[in-house]
């Protein structure tokens, strides 16, 4: 059935390997980020099997919902929605956050639950997305400490999702300070320092993470082996961990561009896959001869004009995705997900 997307267990699983021993060997755990395979049980689960993992990470509870019975500390790594801290407490594990009324509202849910809910408290470290600056963390922990409901499990920062801000041993040093400053305040040692995702590995690789990071969350280099901002594969990575494959449905000899005035023509194949299913920036043929000439939303044309007899109606096309098109694709129920 197609459209579908082959993917290749043993690839992601020689990336994780790969990352996990390099994080190991260094003090540091490895918390894979799931949100880009869309709720997929039995791939989560072959993976945390056989990955040996001891953490995930999603965006979605909705997605953590579908995992609950997945042996592994599960994290929810988008702060809350007020609307949702019932869930959050009921199969997270563990939420990254940075506002008090949140927190407040967490700590009301897990007492009424008879839970402790831990908590990762964010620090802004340059990339202006989620996280607070030294200020307000000493005001949310001393708040956490009041609250039955609530154990501060750490300090995390993010960079590099928003702003692509890469991780620096300046800013890292930054983020260090800032843990130095807060334990020393509220005399205790933070059980999670977690200093960052993907885009982390060239400090990691290159032994420059300060020691007291000892964890990491890392998703798209595990899924399809690129280094994100930096968009290139790690050593020994394993990146056609996803293919996509979607099937013909017209093939025809048509003018190049609209309008009657257009005297140059070309053999225009439309698969049957759209921007309803995919964000079609990141998306790339795998034979290098066609072209990806536009999309609507239901279709993506190509120019199949280099390829001679070679492509028909109902024959299928392969192509590459980033991490972007990826997650649109695996989030898609109109594309079928075939793990070989």
């Amino acid at each position: 059935m197609y459209p579908c997307i082959e993917i290749h267990l043993e690839g992601i699983l020689q990336n994780l390997n790969i990352l996990k021993n390099a994080c190991e060997s260094r003090g540091i755990s490895l918390s894979l980020v799931t949100k880009v395979l869309g709720g997929h049980h039995q791939l989560v689960g072959d993976l945390v099997q056989k990955g040996k993992l001891s953490t995930i990470c999603d965006s979605r509870i909705q997605n953590l919902k579908i995992f609950q019975d997945i042996s592994v500390e599960k994290w929810l790594i988008r702060s809350p929605m007020l609307s949702e801290v019932k869930d959050v407490v009921a199969f997270a594990d563990v939420s990254l956050n940075s506002e008090l009324a949140i927190l407040q509202a967490l700590n009301a849910e897990a007492t009424k639950q008879n839970k402790v809910h831990k908590v990762i408290l964010m620090y802004e470290c340059g990339d202006i997305r989620e996280g607070c600056y030294v200020n307000e963390l000493t005001e949310l922990i001393a708040c956490c400490d009041s609250m039955e409901g609530i154990e501060v499990y750490g300090i995390g920062t993010n960079l590099s999702c928003l702003n692509e801000v890469l991780p620096t041993k300046e800013n890292m040093a930054d983020f260090l300070d800032a843990v130095s400053l807060l334990e020393d305040k509220f005399q205790r040692t933070f059980p999670v320092i977690s200093g960052g995702a993907s885009s982390s590995i060239p400090l990691l690789m290159s032994d420059g993470l300060p020691d007291r990071i000892n964890n990491l969350r890392m998703g798209e280099a595990v899924f399809l082996g690129n280094i994100p901002v930096y968009d290139q594969p790690f050593a020994g990575a394993e990146t056609d961990n996803f293919v996509l494959k979607a099937e013909i449905i017209e093939l025809k000899e048509k003018p190049a561009e609209p309008g009657a005035e257009c005297d140059r023509l070309m053999n225009r194949a439309i698969v049957a896959l759209g921007k309803q299913d995919i964000y079609l920036p990141g998306l790339s043929c795998v034979d290098k001869r066609l072209q990806i000439v536009g999309g609507s939303s239901d279709h993506i044309i190509l120019d199949v004009t280099k390829c001679g007899s070679d492509y028909a109606v109902g024959s299928t096309v392969s192509f590459r995705m980033n991490y972007n098109c990826l997650l649109n694709a695996m989030t898609s129920s109109y594309i079928e997900k075939v793990i070989l």
